[in-house]
């Protein structure tokens, strides 16, 4: 399973293919039949990813019939076939809401794939009937991925802190 746009596909990682992941992306890459990547994450998400990792393992095993809610989805070209980033959202809906992350490899930035990758997985997570908002966190500065949920219709609602660091938040409500 997984979905396309005009340039994306987006995979979601299964509790094997995350493992993989956690192991060596190389290997991963090699098994979904994707070009290697190289791809340069920012310090601050490559923070982030690391122990969300854990998380995304335990609770794609735990939810295996809904696992793209729990899981990371890989942000492919369509041609070549090669990984340029993640995107993934934080479980099912729980009084409505659930919330939206994502990276885009710094090689790739500036070229419209963040936004692509968002609108795309938000087509796929409104089918669910439960869901009526998505929220999303922005550093302060964060300029870019504040215009990619700009882009995709969200809007500001407050700011809060998350792990000590003042962010923004976000909703894209259906």
């Amino acid at each position: 399973m997984f979905l396309t746009s005009s340039r994306l596909e987006l995979h979601p990682l299964t509790t094997f293919e995350l493992q993989m992941l956690k192991k060596d992306r190389k290997e991963m890459e090699l098994y979904k039949g994707w070009q290697v990547s190289n791809q340069m994450i920012d310090d601050y998400f490559r923070e982030q990813i690391a122990p969300v990792m854990d998380w995304w393992i335990s609770q794609t095993e735990a939810n295996p019939v809904h696992y793209q809610w729990f899981s990371s989805w890989e942000i492919v070209l369509q041609k070549p076939k090669l990984a340029i980033g993640g995107i993934g959202l934080m479980g099912l809906p729980v009084d409505g809401e659930t919330m939206v992350g994502y990276h885009i490899d710094q090689n790739f930035h500036s070229c419209g794939y963040a936004s692509e990758a968002l609108r795309t997985l938000l087509q796929w997570a409104f089918q669910n009937p439960d869901l009526k908002s998505v929220l999303a966190h922005t550093h302060l500065d964060n300029l870019a991925s504040q215009k990619v949920l700009l882009k995709n219709g969200f809007q500001q609602v407050g700011t809060t802190y998350d792990e000590g660091i003042q962010v923004y938040q976000w909703r894209l409500k259906r």
